[in-house]
């Protein structure tokens, strides 16, 4: 309907009416003046009555520059946290996630916490917790004593929730930062 009444602004136009005599003849089809002014400015700019392409706001903050950049950075260090990168890009940290999820493919993974065992250290076990059994059965006699003591170990802690990795797939994560290796007895103080 539009195309129709456009086609006859633009027939009366070029038959030499003014926009003001274009708005009475179309008055039976209730034509907005400011729509005889636009459809006629149109045709003057682009010889066309149809509509102009339409074009998008250009991207400010996920530039192939900010790509490129943030790329290198996660394949030098894939256990960055996205919000350390987006301050030092000084860019919203729901941009970066965008960026790195939707532009370059990539998910984050949670480390894995792993005991380190070998053969040794199973069968050290395994002994341990049948002696344990074997001591603490009932009718022995035994009793379990608490204190205020507290022992600190100085294997390395880390935090499960935000400890992640940023790769592609998760086969692409190197084995040296994939598990977080832990031992049975790791150095410790008593206190």
């Amino acid at each position: 309907m539009l195309e129709e009444i456009s086609s006859k602004i633009l027939t009366f136009h070029e038959s030499g009416f003014s926009n003001s005599e274009i708005l009475k003849r179309l008055k039976n089809d209730k034509v907005n003046p400011m729509l005889i002014y636009l459809t006629i400015k149109r045709y003057i700019e682009t010889g066309s009555v149809s509509d102009r392409k339409r074009v998008c706001r250009p991207r400010s903050a996920r530039t192939p520059a900010l790509k490129n950049s943030v790329r290198y950075r996660i394949l030098r260090n894939p256990r960055r946290s996205m919000r350390k990168i987006s301050r030092e890009f000084f860019v919203n940290h729901e941009t970066m996630r965008k960026l790195v999820v939707e532009d370059l493919g990539m998910k984050s993974y949670k480390r894995k916490n792993v005991h380190h065992l070998n053969d040794s250290i199973r069968r050290k076990r395994l002994d341990r917790c049948i002696q344990l059994t074997a001591r603490f059965a009932p009718g022995t006699g035994d009793q379990i004593l608490f204190s205020d003591e507290q022992l600190f170990t100085f294997e390395a802690g880390s935090n499960r929730q935000n400890d992640r990795i940023l790769v592609s797939r998760s086969q692409d994560i190197p084995d040296s930062i994939k598990c977080i290796d832990r031992v049975q007895k790791p150095l410790s103080l008593m206190v």
